[in-house]
């Protein structure tokens, strides 16, 4: 039995760079029935020092996936999903 992988994205208020980020990976991920974690970026020094400056910022398992855009090709790869999701 496998652990869920643990998807955090941190962002910022009043960011629409985030807001467009967070759409397009809800869409992405309900495809294959995962969910992720929204974290502001400003709530917390350590991720305010680690990820301020490149918000939209997401990690899977502490690892940064990706940040300002979307790179889902990567994100899937770094799941190691099959390349057929077919059921």
């Amino acid at each position: 039995m496998s652990a869920e992988p643990q998807l955090v994205v941190y962002s910022r208020e009043d960011c629409g760079l985030c807001d467009e980020f967070v759409a397009e990976l809800a869409t992405g991920l309900q495809a294959i029935g995962l969910a992720f974690d929204l974290r502001d970026v400003d709530a917390d020094p350590l991720t305010l020092r680690r990820y301020g400056l490149k918000v939209p910022v997401l990690t899977l398992d502490g690892e940064i996936v990706c940040h300002g855009r979307l790179d889902l090709p990567e994100l899937l790869r770094m799941l190691r999903l099959p390349p057929s999701m077919d059921s």
